[in-house]
This record gives C-alpha cells, sequence and structure tokens, in this order.
C-alpha cells in the first residue's frame, strides 16, 4: 500500500491530462472525421491566455477563473475560423485536411513566437493550487488535483451536449449518417462548424488547466499532440467513453512503468502498447455496433 495508493493517484492525474489533452480531438477526430494538427495549437492559445490574464489581473485567482472562459472562446474561434476558411472545402479529403491542419500549426507556432517570443514564460497560479494536498497520508499537488476534476466536469458536461441537446443528437446524426442528416433536413454545415468551436475550445480550457505545470513556449502544444491522438484512437474514433477509458488505463500504465524506468522511458513504452493493442483491435476499446448485411 506505501507504494500502491501513490502510483495510483500518480496514474489517474497522468490519465486526467492524457484526457484533457485529447476531449476536444475526440470531438473533431471522431465526429467530423477531420485530422486536426493544429489541435496543439489551439492548447497553446489557451496556455498564452492563462500568461495574458494573469499579467493584467491582480488576484491570481480571478485572473485563472477568468481565463478558462476566455481561452475557451479564443480557442474555439480560431478553431471555427480553420474550418470556415479551410476546411469545409476538405470535408471529404481527411489526408488533405492533416496537411492542411500540419501548415497552420506551423504559422500558428511562429505567430506565437512573434508575439510571445522563443523564451517560456509561465502563468501565476492561484495560491490555492500551488499548496499540496494531504490524500490518506500523502500529499499531492493540488493542480493535479484540480485537473483531474476539471477533467470529470468536462467529459459530464460534453456528455450532456451530446446525450440530452438539440445539438448533441444534430452532432450524432451527422457523424452517423452525414448524407441522411442533410435530407433530413440538417444543416451538416453548420453543424460542423460549432462542432469544431466546440472541440477547439475545449483544447483552450485543456490549455489554461495545464499551463499550472508546464511552461508556456511557441511549441507548448506539440509536448501532448501525440498522447492525444493516441488516447482517441485507442479509445475508438469518435467514441467519448472509450476515450475516458483509454487515458486512464494509458496513465495508469504510464505511471507503473515510470516508477521503475524514467518518464520518456514510460512514455515510449505506452506508445508500443498501444501500437500492440492496435495490431488486435484496430477498432480501439469502444467501436459502434452494426449488422453486417453482405
Amino acid at each position: 500500500m506505501t507504494m500502491f495508493l501513490p502510483q495510483l493517484i500518480a496514474g489517474l492525474s497522468n490519465g486526467s491530462i492524457l484526457l484533457l489533452a485529447a476531449l476536444g480531438l475526440s470531438l473533431t477526430f471522431g465526429q467530423m472525421g477531420v485530422i486536426n494538427n493544429a489541435h496543439g495549437e489551439f492548447m497553446m492559445a489557451g496556455a498564452y491566455t492563462a500568461y495574458v490574464m494573469s499579467s493584467i489581473i491582480a488576484s491570481k485567482t480571478v485572473a485563472f477563473a477568468l481565463a478558462l472562459v476566455v481561452g475557451f472562446l479564443v480557442a474555439g474561434l480560431l478553431g471555427l475560423l480553420l474550418d470556415v476558411a479551410l476546411l469545409e472545402r476538405m470535408r471529404l479529403r481527411p489526408l488533405d485536411t492533416l496537411l492542411v491542419t500540419f501548415g497552420v500549426s506551423l504559422v500558428l507556432q511562429q505567430l506565437a513566437r512573434d508575439v510571445f517570443g522563443s523564451t517560456p514564460v509561465y502563468a501565476a497560479a492561484p495560491e490555492a493550487l500551488t499548496r499540496p494536498v494531504t490524500l490518506f497520508g500523502y500529499s499531492f499537488s493540488a493542480a493535479r488535483l484540480f485537473i483531474f476534476l476539471l477533467s470529470v466536469a468536462c467529459v459530464a458536461a460534453l456528455y450532456a451536449v451530446l446525450r440530452f441537446t438539440p445539438l448533441g443528437r444534430r452532432i450524432r446524426a451527422v457523424s452517423e449518417n452525414r448524407d441522411l442528416a442533410e435530407t433530413s433536413g440538417i444543416s451538416t454545415k453548420a453543424v460542423d462548424h460549432v462542432t469544431f468551436f466546440l472541440g477547439s475550445g475545449l483544447a483552450g480550457i485543456a490549455g489554461v488547466a495545464l499551463s499550472l505545470l508546464n511552461s508556456i513556449s511557441f511549441n507548448f502544444g506539440t509536448t501532448f499532440i501525440v498522447q492525444a491522438f493516441l488516447v482517441v484512437v485507442a479509445g475508438g474514433v469518435g467514441q467519448l467513453r472509450g476515450a475516458v477509458i483509454a487515458a486512464f488505463v494509458l496513465g495508469l500504465a504510464q505511471s507503473w512503468i515510470e516508477l521503475g524506468t524514467s518518464s520518456s522511458i514510460g512514455q515510449m513504452a505506452v506508445f508500443l502498447i498501444v501500437v500492440l493493442f492496435l495490431q488486435f483491435r484496430p477498432q480501439g476499446l469502444v467501436s459502434i455496433r452494426s449488422r453486417n448485411l453482405a
């Protein structure tokens, strides 16, 4: 128990970080089929929003709370602009979206470097999140506990939107059969725009939250984008439940592997685990059940 409980909490913390990074990507990649390489840069936009808000507002708590809202809007509007300007013309060409969003990510990185410089900066965290939290006799990071709770809240909010709102029903209808949804009177173009706004906004929230743990620079998003894609693919494309399970399984696996090795070896081992898993179950943990009529 001396080793188990700290590693369990560390694994849940790693999993919540992976989940928060992958949640918006699961929505855009899974629901729309868009391979968005600029997702990490939307996280970077959220992180820089936290830095700017903490620089202009004296109260760190107020600045961070506002950064969560403003970061969602900034990243969401960037994603909406990307979808309207470029991606809606490539809806049925996923490889083209891969190349275009990769180019957009490079442009956003250079823009961030020109505006904020190449030197890493730090967002001032609320004092309550800088203190350790004692659980079961062990001390843990309050910031990591907050990220865990925030990831749970984001999953619950996204699930409620997709499951119980008219917008969620339209999103699910478009993702399952775009042509049938169009003939049923649903504006698939409008649904795509809103979906991309929500997914990109979630990336902004992730960037604000992860600024509590990392320095902020123009390549902030590249730290998380590969692992985010691993979570989405391993969980099952477009499956929120699968993304949640995959994020925490991979987070726990990484924490236990890192215990006897190092952080880099842990990340490499997680990548190999996903590759091997997909050899036996290429559809991911959770897949849509369908009847083969052939």
